[in-house]
């Protein structure tokens, strides 16, 4: 193995909906090495400017490159992706750099009904890059957009009670959904810490409707740029032993409590975050 391939993957959130992402990338690729930074000292980036959010992602993007010589940058954050990876690519022309969207396209082109509700922040429904995604869908579908604040924030604390009353309150707020027409048949969500709140949602929204979320692509799209770039980090010899694959690497510039307990939680993973001064 050589020493481009066994170097690690940085993937960044403003908290710990990242982790979401992180999941379907160890999924894809449970050979490769991960270092995770959950910028919950400054979450949600829904809710905060562009001009905040994308000093936040250089200043992470650079203790990645400085701290640990990453192969790769993925912003597992959509209000990240929309502020920042042009800017990022930029400064790092020679690092691939893979972000996430609201997973409007799939959503148009599987939709039966043609109506399809997107549930997002409201930085990233007020973005650029959403506005010309958007609008390289017009015709193919109607969107239902509904920003949703304090969501993020609520799943980030695990505040339970307040997550499920959000949710409710945002579900019905958009109108029917169902397989009739004008009902809208497919949820996108448009957030990666909703993806956390998926089995909720579904109850509300009933099972027939198609809920979407944007970390399965990702994984796809960094093996794609991996193999590429001649960066895999290569599996084992059949029998041989996995102990030359290091762990993930946690840190938080916040509650380095709460990224410890979402990580069992939701990734049943017994890990420790370090905490980390950004500022």
């Amino acid at each position: 193995m050589s020493a481009a391939q066994d170097r690690p993957i940085g993937v960044f959130d403003s908290g710990v909906g990242g982790l979401s992402v992180l999941r379907a990338l160890q999924a894809e690729l449970p050979q490769e090495r991960f270092v995770y930074v959950a910028d919950n000292g400054h979450a949600p980036y829904g809710e905060r400017d562009d001009a905040h959010v994308l000093r936040r992602s250089h200043a992470i993007a650079d203790f990645f490159v400085a701290s640990h010589g990453i192969k790769a940058l993925v912003v597992a954050c959509n209000t990240a992706t929309a502020a920042a990876i042009h800017t990022l690519r930029a400064v790092y022309p020679m690092l691939p750099i893979i972000g996430i969207e609201p997973a409007l396209k799939p959503a148009a082109a599987n939709s039966q009904t043609g109506v399809v509700g997107v549930m997002a922040t409201r930085a990233t429904l007020n973005s650029e890059k959403f506005a010309r995604l958007l609008e390289s869908l017009h015709g193919k579908a109607t969107f239902v957009l509904q920003p949703c604040d304090g969501l993020a924030d609520a799943i980030e604390r695990s505040d339970t009670t307040r997550t499920l009353a959000l949710c409710s309150d945002f579900t019905r707020a958009m109108g029917r959904f169902g397989q009739a027409p004008g009902e809208m048949d497919t949820l996108v969500l448009g957030c990666t810490h909703y993806a956390f709140a998926a089995p909720e949602l579904q109850s509300m929204v009933g099972g027939q409707t198609v809920l979407l979320e944007g970390g399965a692509p990702v994984a796809r799209q960094t093996r794609r740029l991996l193999e590429a770039a001649h960066t895999l980090r290569g599996l084992p010899e059949p029998g041989g032993n996995r102990q030359d694959v290091a762990p993930a690497q946690f840190y938080s510039t916040g509650n380095v409590r709460l990224l410890d307990s979402a990580l069992q939680r939701w990734l049943h993973i017994r890990a420790s975050a370090t905490a980390l001064d950004l500022n």
